[in-house]
């Protein structure tokens, strides 16, 4: 099994962290809100037949946060300079909820370094006409508990209280939810543009969704997937929000399988 590495590189003045595993075709991971914790299954069956990268985020684990960045906007041009400096080309682009926004908001723009687009259980649009609907639960305002309760099937299972973190771990999570704040405040968790524009992109997509998803419904899902050309939706089991994380062999089979590529 492919090990995963540990680097950073300079985007202009932006020192930025990156987990990075295997070799061949090359995956992009973009992360949800809650980074790259328990991640790292999915990261290594991916990279079991490719190259797997997974950048953290501007404002998130420990990327600088540029202090001119404060809309999705800036996280879409920073991606797609970065992927320029990489000289990516017939890159997979898989981007799981915060992280599949912004993957939205990348090849509405241009698609000129990714061949494939996947979103898991993916934020950015908002779907209902009735302003009173809640489309994305706010997991700012849920109590803890709620709030991973409708994250994951076992939430037990994937929430570590504070007592069990390291100082880092917590400073990672701290500034986590600083940045997802930042980018996804007002309004909450969607670029009220963004769904006018889905029909750009110009690559096969695939959305996957988490069949038992409390904070995005599997039908938001579908309605992703059909504001985009050609898109297919497909339901992973056993999963709520964060599927890469509860269903790793399975997200990465879907993700490998719809970009023709054998795992090892």
């Amino acid at each position: 099994m492919a090990s995963i590495q540990q680097s950073s590189l300079k985007l202009g003045d932006i020192n930025v962290e990156i987990a990075e595993s295997g070799s061949g075709r090359p995956v992009v991971f973009l992360h949800s809100g809650d980074g790259l914790a328990n991640c790292d299954p999915f990261i290594e069956r991916l990279a079991s037949s490719c190259r797997v990268i997974a950048p953290s985020h501007p404002g998130f684990g420990h990327t600088d946060m540029p202090p001119q960045y404060h809309a999705i906007d800036d996280l879409a041009y920073f991606y797609l300079d970065l992927f320029a400096q990489m000289k990516l080309k017939d890159a997979i682009l898989v981007g799981a909820s915060f992280g599949g926004w912004v993957a939205a908001e990348i090849a509405i723009r241009s698609c000129a370094h990714i061949s494939r687009l996947v979103l898991v259980d993916a934020v950015g649009i908002r779907n209902s006409k009735d302003e009173t609907a809640v489309d994305i639960q706010d997991v700012f305002t849920l109590h803890p508990d709620e709030a991973a309760r409708r994250a994951y099937v076992e939430p037990a299972k994937w929430k570590k209280g504070p007592d069990a973190c390291t100082d880092d771990e917590l400073f990672v999570i701290a500034r986590n939810r600083e940045g997802l704040a930042l980018f996804g405040w007002s309004p909450y968790m969607y670029n009220p543009l963004l769904k006018r524009w889905l029909h750009r992109i110009g690559v096969p997509t695939l959305v996957l969704w988490g069949e038992q998803d409390g904070i995005v419904s599997p039908d938001y899902g579908r309605a992703y997937a059909e504001a985009i050309p050609g898109a297919k939706f497909e339901l992973i089991k056993g999963a709520s929000h964060h599927p890469q994380v509860e269903q790793p062999v399975a997200v990465a089979g879907a993700v490998a399988k719809f970009a023709g590529i054998a795992l090892a």
